[in-house]
């Protein structure tokens, strides 16, 4: 017999303005234990040093990270020219430096380069697996792996400020799997002067952006009480992305049931959508001939 999980039956989305300081994981562990909740999640790792926006999804939001993992992302970040690191931020080690500094004009027209879709090689300490073990356990063991390039959209690349001669302020939006590490470290090598990543901020992800965050300390007094739940978001905001559909009352029993159901909606034939009956969210499947076919069925606690 399978073990029960405890918590509430509670679904829907905190936004979190993460600290520095605190891993992803980390932050994740702690809104669940406040808001008491069965499950949680998060959509899209922030390396423990940056800040931002971190989605954690609770119980039946969970079947809708994806949506947001794949979303585009904007990210702030400052560049340090004049050194490279081993793990491309400054948290490592200094492995090369150079006098060199580039001009305002010289570092616009390199990030030209890093436009549209591109091959992004990602840093040696990452989360990719490496014949079954994360990069990053590798590097800390000392070892140097080859680890192939991967494809990134990358749909703006703009120098926001110049601070000093030694930092460049970059924003970025992008597509899902771009390591902002890299970028410093790629545009630093083009640029002849070296780089990484000094400091980093995602200030969107998907629909949800810095209006909609919260820090944990905001939320921590209240921890453990109804009152926590006035900082939740709707599941459904995780699916702003996805066409939407309507059925009634007997197509939700029978999506509750993983049943195909009757969908009104202007989706075409074979569109991926999600279907709602009085505003809240029942499913996500695929649009065929007048009915949603469920491939997660969403569960909502009632009321």
């Amino acid at each position: 017999m399978g073990r029960t999980r405890k918590g509430r039956d509670i679904s829907g989305w905190l936004i979190v303005d993460k600290p520095a300081g605190l891993t992803s994981t980390a932050v994740v562990n702690k809104i669940r234990w406040a808001f008491d909740a069965r499950k949680a999640g998060h959509a899209g790792t922030l390396d423990p040093e940056a800040t931002g926006i971190l989605a954690v999804a609770l119980g039946e939001a969970t079947k809708t990270i994806p949506y947001i993992t794949d979303a585009t992302k904007a990210y702030q970040f400052t560049v340090n020219l004049g050194s490279a690191t081993n793990t491309d931020d400054a948290e490592g080690e200094v492995i090369a430096t150079s006098d060199q500094r580039p001009s305002d004009s010289e570092i616009v027209d390199g990030l030209q380069g890093f436009l549209g879709e591109i091959m992004q090689v990602p840093p040696q300490f990452s989360a990719v697996k490496i014949d079954g073990q994360r990069a990053y356990k590798l590097a800390r063991a000392g070892e140097e792996v080859e680890i192939a390039a991967r494809a990134l959209l990358v749909e703006e690349l703009i120098l926001a400020d110049r601070p000093t001669p030694d930092t460049a302020v970059l924003e970025m939006t992008c597509g899902k799997g771009g390591y902002v590490r890299a970028i410093a470290r790629d545009l630093g090598i083009k640029l002849g002067c070296y780089g990484h990543v000094a400091r980093l901020r995602r200030i969107w992800s998907g629909p949800f952006d810095l209006e909609h965050a919260v820090t944990l300390e905001q939320i921590e007094p209240f921890a453990k009480t109804s009152e926590i739940d006035q900082f939740l978001r709707p599941l459904e905001e995780g699916l702003t992305d996805l066409q939407q559909g309507t059925t009634n009352a007997e197509g939700a029993t029978k999506l509750r049931n993983g049943n195909p159901a009757i969908c009104f909606t202007k989706a075409e034939y074979g569109d991926e959508v999600w279907v709602s009956h009085e505003g809240r969210a029942q499913a996500i499947g695929r649009y065929k001939s007048g009915e949603i076919h469920p491939t997660r069925v969403i569960l909502q606690p009632k009321g």
